[in-house]
């Protein structure tokens, strides 16, 4: 029973982990409850009408009001598209041919969706619509049942899920490993009785911190390798990109996750804090990232907060080179964001360390 007491008045004093009692589950259940959606909409893709008739603009239509799509671009050519489906700044498009009444008569399908595949659930939703009946579009009314559209699926026709969760895996795997070596890094050296040692020698603030990242930069390449490299052999995950891109970006999402770890470093005072902080930062990393539900399928102000995440931009640095062959020039706007996070981590953390020797 003193024991019992003892820990009942060490928790109640130790107001950051009791903090994070209430808080945690209180935020994450908010956050996941409404951000977590497996019914995919408003998916961003491109439209290329070859025909410009009533009956195409009326498919277009009929189209955006099943609430699946959202038309992003209009391409003139199919090249366009699939340029645009490559890197990511659309997840389909519709190609509708300059034959298109005649095709509504003859029997066979008159438009065609080219689809990104390596996302199952994204793909699912695009082949669905082929179920979309005839009388959905204003003017069609005599017409007999069949498929509206083919559907072409690119980066992964056999739709299997292991392509799309492989290349994802890595930015979770990093996340966790990464935040949770340096989150822990400043606390470990003052519980150890080090802080003090580090504070009389003439090491800067930022030198201590660039000092912090380094090795484990190697190690987070070793665990991408052991991933990328048993994913393909195991599961012929494939891998269409190059090899120097994938590792500039993963050194990028290394560096951000790293800085992160060392900001949460600098704000807590003991390891258990710093492991809780690093389960707050790991489970919305998973969850709002795109790793398992399409981004596309979350609320808007679920996407703005995911868009603050390294690993949300990761995921489509890592799946656009993987599985698209996409080119990280293509993505620069993700790839900045790392390396911005990066550098204005390590100023926050670099200040509130120096703050800390006051």
């Amino acid at each position: 029973m003193s024991i019992l007491v003892k820990e009942l008045r060490q928790l109640s004093r130790d107001r950051p982990t009791f903090a994070m009692i209430v808080i945690i589950p209180l935020i994450q259940l908010l956050l996941f409850g409404f951000a977590i959606n497996t019914d995919v909409r408003e998916l961003p893709v491109s439209i290329v009408d070859d025909s410009r008739t009533y009956y195409s603009r009326a498919l277009i239509e009929a189209l955006k009001a099943t609430q699946v799509i959202r038309v992003v671009r209009q391409d003139a050519t199919p090249q366009e598209a699939e340029n645009a489906l490559q890197r990511g700044t659309v997840r389909a498009a519709l190609l509708i041919p300059s034959d298109f009444n005649q095709r509504l008569n003859d029997g066979r399908p008159p438009a065609q969706w080219l689809v990104d595949g390596s996302d199952t659930m994204i793909s699912s939703a695009i082949l669905k619509l082929q179920t979309m009946p005839f009388s959905a579009i204003e003017g069609i009314q005599s017409v007999s049942p069949r498929a509206l559209f083919e559907v072409v699926l690119y980066y992964n026709p056999e739709q299997r899920s292991v392509v799309n969760i492989v290349p994802g895996l890595v930015g979770v795997i990093l996340t966790m490993t990464m935040i949770m070596f340096t989150s822990a890094a400043l606390v470990r050296e003052r519980e150890r009785g080090n802080l003090e040692l580090l504070i009389a020698t003439p090491v800067h603030p930022m030198e201590l911190m660039i000092g912090k990242i380094v090795p484990y930069i190697f190690v987070g390449l070793i665990q991408t390798g052991i991933i990328i490299s048993l994913g393909h052999l195991i599961f012929d995950v494939p891998f269409v990109g190059s090899i120097v891109q994938m590792l500039l970006a993963t050194m990028l999402f290394i560096s951000a996750s790293l800085t992160l770890g060392l900001i949460i470093s600098t704000c807590t005072e003991t390891q258990l804090q710093a492991m809780q902080m690093t389960v707050f930062i790991l489970l919305p990393s998973i969850l709002l990232s795109g790793f398992m539900f399409p981004f596309e399928g979350m609320p808007v102000a679920a996407q703005w907060l995911s868009e603050l995440l390294p690993a949300t931009h990761y995921m489509r640095l890592m799946r656009g080179i993987v599985l698209r062959g996409a080119e990280i020039q293509c993505m620069s706007n993700n790839a900045l964001y790392l390396g911005v996070f990066t550098i204005a981590g390590l100023m926050v953390a670099a200040k509130r360390f120096k703050k800390s020797l006051d």
